[in-house]
């Protein structure tokens, strides 16, 4: 694991702790949890990507 692959996972970690505590509030805000999901989804897909490559390099 790569320095950049492991700061995705605390990013998409830390978006994933934003997302639950606006789905637990009183009030939530339907926008900010659309928003949340939605970075929540690319920045999943760009360690996808990531994966992808490390093991095209490998099988290479």
């Amino acid at each position: 694991m790569t320095i950049s692959s492991f700061r995705l996972m605390q990013y998409h970690q830390r978006i994933d702790r934003e997302l639950r505590a606006e789905i637990a509030r009183h009030w939530p805000d339907a926008f900010r949890i659309q928003k949340l999901k939605r970075l929540k989804l690319a920045v999943k897909d760009r360690l996808q990507n990531y994966a992808r490559a490390v093991r095209a390099d490998k099988a290479q």
